[in-house]
């Protein structure tokens, strides 16, 4: 297994500046810095601007709602954040002081840094601050650095089937949990694998074709920069596995940043990270992406969580990108 934070390009030498590649992805929005909400009604998934990270106008009380966090990298303590564990407890304190509690959390991968037993155990012991009934997860390639999977999953192997992927149902909604993890390696296409698109399709076949869905996956299921791995190559076949369903929307991390892309009834977006920013996709003079090194109080605007809520017969999916703030 490729370790792609060690070594690190010099952090000094990255920045956050927009390349032409990033006008060229034309199926991809960009959103940095507001809060964006996304909203499931009627079966169609759809993402739009709040007024603020508080703004509650545009949701009814008592609709579901989920919170999404990713790549917390546990473990890592270098100069663009060499305080995670703060990084996340903040967002664990902006998680609480939501108006209407989310239902469920779930994590997006790269829970630890290195795939240290240690890191694991701190995540779960952290994770239990989170006020909420349920907490899903899926594995990160960090969190494959050390014996595979094998330590992620003693941790969290959520139905007991010593695998990284599952599925479950909540207030209507179908969850897919997959990994694309294993085969990762820095400038090559990761992929979700025959036996795991097997699954998927067997697990799709029960549901019906108007239920919302909601995939997790770390890795984008949409190629974003190949160069650096940003994008997995048997993503089309599971495409093919869910463009019948009405509503579907995938939840990536991985590339620590906000980008989007709608195919039909399938809307693909990916988070910030809760660690620490990730450069452009195709930034120049970049040949592997690092963490980025921003001034001080500037950190907490790159970084975040999302709320993602739910309401029948009255709108679309919505989620909302809270950025931590000053950081």
């Amino acid at each position: 297994m490729n370790r792609p934070d060690l070594p690190q390009p010099d952090p000094q030498h990255q920045t956050l500046e927009q390349p032409a590649r990033r006008r060229a992805l034309a199926c991809l929005g960009a959103w940095a810095g507001a809060a964006v909400v996304w909203s499931v009604v009627g079966g169609v998934p759809r993402a739009f601007a709040a007024g603020s990270a508080g703004d509650t106008t545009t949701m009814p009380a008592g609709a579901f709602s989920f919170v999404q966090i990713s790549d917390t990298h546990l473990g890592f303590n270098k100069a663009a954040n060499p305080d995670v564990v703060g990084s996340l407890r903040r967002a664990i304190a902006a998680i609480g002081a939501l108006p209407q509690a989310p239902s469920l959390i779930v994590h997006t991968g790269d829970i630890s840094h290195l795939s240290k037993p240690e890191q694991f155990g701190q995540a779960r012991e952290l994770f239990q601050e989170l006020k909420v009934d349920r907490i899903h997860t899926i594995p990160g390639e960090h969190d494959a650095l050390d014996n595979g999977l094998a330590g992620y999953l003693k941790v969290f192997d959520h139905d007991g089937k010593q695998r990284a992927w599952y599925s479950f149902d909540q207030s209507g909604v179908h969850f897919i949990g997959l990994s694309n993890v294993l085969d990762f390696s820095m400038g090559t296409m990761t992929s979700l694998g025959s036996e795991q698109l097997a699954w998927l399709k067997q697990d799709l076949a029960g549901v019906s074709r108007s239920t919302p869905i909601v995939v997790l996956a770390h890795i984008p299921l949409w190629t974003i920069w190949a160069p650096w791995g940003w994008g997995t190559q048997d993503a089309d076949q599971a495409m093919a596995l869910l463009r019948p369903f009405g509503s579907v929307t995938v939840l990536n991390g991985h590339i620590h940043q906000v980008l989007q892309k709608v195919e039909g009834n399938i809307a693909l977006h990916t988070a910030m990270s809760l660690a620490y920013p990730l450069p452009s996709p195709g930034q120049a003079g970049i040949g592997e992406p690092g963490p980025v090194t921003v001034p001080a109080g500037e950190l907490g605007k790159l970084i975040g969580t999302r709320e993602i809520r739910l309401v029948r017969g009255r709108g679309p999916l919505a989620t909302i990108d809270h950025p931590l703030g000053n950081a």
